[in-house]
């Protein structure tokens, strides 16, 4: 396997980490094993990193798939990665890069998709994924533990929440590997982790706004029974099914915030046609 001290980009100008792009380089050669060893990269495979930096995971991926697609914001980083002949570089910040185009790009049914994401807007990116589920197999993400916490809380617990519920409509998630401050250069404040994310099957079919906005309401004031907060808004909505609202946001499973917002559909009045 190559670690960061075999890396092709080694020869080039040491590159000073910038903290608007909230970059921490992976340098741990025992923590990229484990890495790759979970994403289980396979020959042909059409695989999208993002944010490579300095290629500590990006080497030992190409190395197994052929070919990598990366996407880079920084500059000087970006230069740098095209000078490996087998990687495509989309420099762009990823919240901009629509996914469907580019796996159309890449003749590809499904992407997988992988990086250690910018701890400062890991949310925002998670979500932006979100929209472009239909065209991906799976991904594998390095997030600060407590996103991953969060992303993976059952019901009932102090870190189930908002993100919880939004990603666990659509994904299947597992905390895959814990990883240190000290595997990173320069090292963050906070510890790390890998979250494997692969797409439901049996996807419940609902509007994921108005899912963002129940769920946001829900949660809002969540040491208050729902009765408050989601409970008001249900009324707005002259909601008249059965749901409890005698219980706090955490406690109520993802399943159940589904099926109120599948009553709400069926509830609203046909459309006039003119």
């Amino acid at each position: 396997m190559t670690t960061r001290s075999e890396s092709p980009f080694l020869n080039a100008p040491k590159h000073i980490p910038r903290k608007r792009f909230g970059q921490h380089f992976l340098a741990d050669g025992g923590i990229v094993d484990a890495i790759v060893a979970a994403i289980e990269p396979r020959p042909g495979q059409v695989m999208v990193e993002i944010g490579p930096g300095q290629a500590a995971l990006t080497q030992p991926l190409v190395e197994r798939l052929g070919r990598l697609n990366v996407i880079e914001l920084d500059r000087d980083l970006a230069r740098e990665l095209r000078s490996h002949p087998q990687l495509d570089v989309i420099e762009s910040d990823v919240l901009k890069v629509d996914f469907a185009q580019l796996a159309k790009a890449l003749s590809a049914t499904k992407l997988r998709v992988v990086g250690n994401l910018p701890y400062n807007i890991s949310t925002p990116i998670l979500f932006h994924l979100l929209q472009y589920v239909g065209v991906i197999e799976d991904q594998h993400f390095m997030l600060q533990k407590e996103v991953v916490d969060r992303m993976v809380a059952r019901p009932a617990t102090s870190d189930y929440g908002r993100l919880s519920v939004m990603l666990q409509w659509r994904y299947a998630m597992q905390d895959v590997l814990f990883v240190p401050p000290q595997s990173f250069e320069p090292p963050p404040r906070v510890n790390s982790a890998v979250v494997r994310m692969q797409p439901r099957a049996d996807v419940a079919q609902v509007d994921v706004r108005l899912l963002g906005e129940l769920v946001q309401v829900a949660f809002s004031q969540r040491r208050k029974l729902l009765r408050h907060t989601l409970g008001r808004w249900l009324e707005a909505r002259a909601f008249s099914g059965a749901f409890d609202v005698q219980r706090r946001a955490e406690e109520v499973p993802v399943d159940e915030y589904l099926a109120l917002l599948q009553s709400l559909d069926e509830k609203k009045p046909e459309q006039v046609r003119l």
